[in-house]
């Protein structure tokens, strides 16, 4: 099962979109400081989650978040 995310940063609150088959372990890792991309947004609350039975469907997802987002900017 896959997942797709939306993170919303406490301190900056920015947002950041992925996806990952272990949402716990990710939210973790965007939390300890692993992922280079949301280390200066510690510490971040997940938002939204949409699950997925194949990877290439929550990337797909992903992809139409982020366009969406972008748009909106």
């Amino acid at each position: 099962m896959f997942q797709v995310y939306i993170l919303r940063s406490l301190r900056t609150g920015r947002y950041y979109v992925g996806h990952t088959n272990d949402l716990p372990h990710r939210l973790h890792q965007h939390n300890s400081g692993y992922s280079i991309s949301t280390k200066s947004g510690i510490p971040w609350k997940l938002v939204y989650s949409e699950q997925f039975q194949k990877r290439s469907e929550a990337m797909i997802r992903e992809r139409e978040i982020k366009r969406q987002k972008s748009r909106s900017a």
